[in-house]
């Protein structure tokens, strides 16, 4: 017998060809899920609102959003929403206040969140012009904020109510309400 030395399993070139394709497949999963940012478009729009107070008295008109973590309806909205912040930049005030959060129980209360999600309306004097209950579709959404913006009635949509002014900027209640996560 001679001596022989054992030949490596894989050589240069495959060594590098499977790194190739292990980096290409992990591109591909980081696209398919989202790119690298890791937020999801309720994530991003939550964490860049301002607080309602702050958003109230800028002089800007303002939209504040009563939403959940789980609420599908939410999720489902909230590209649309982010896309209408980045497109109003400067002219409209998103704000988002999540219901199971307790630092918001006060904003659930007064203005009386039943259901998510829940768009309240205000115009740059920080009065309260209307609200929406229920998923809206960006041109909704588009429409909404052009009257809060242009300072204009509201659009005549489906679940848009117009509100008349309370004192304190509260909406009165009457008898006991049902919590905004019985969707009711």
């Amino acid at each position: 017998m001679t001596g022989s030395t054992p030949q490596p399993l894989l050589g240069q070139a495959q060594k590098l060809l499977l790194l190739a394709v292990a980096l290409g497949l992990a591109v591909t999963l980081v696209a398919v899920r989202g790119g690298f940012q890791s937020e999801s478009p309720l994530e991003q729009l939550a964490r860049r609102s301002l607080e309602p107070d702050v958003a109230l008295n800028n002089g800007r008109p303002t939209v504040i959003e009563f939403y959940a973590d789980w609420c599908q309806a939410c999720r489902a909205m909230a590209p649309a929403m982010l896309s209408l912040e980045q497109s109003t930049q400067g002219k409209l005030d998103i704000v988002m206040v999540n219901v199971d959060n307790p630092r918001w129980q006060d904003l659930v209360d007064r203005y009386d969140v039943n259901g998510i999600p829940q768009l309240d309306l205000f115009g740059p004097d920080g009065m309260q012009r209307g609200r929406s209950i229920g998923l809206r579709q960006p041109e909704d959404l588009m429409a909404i904020s052009e009257a809060l913006i242009l300072e204009k009635e509201l659009p005549g949509l489906q679940g848009i109510g117009s509100l008349s002014p309370v004192p304190g900027n509260e909406l009165a209640t009457t008898g006991p309400t049902t919590g905004p996560r019985s969707h009711g």
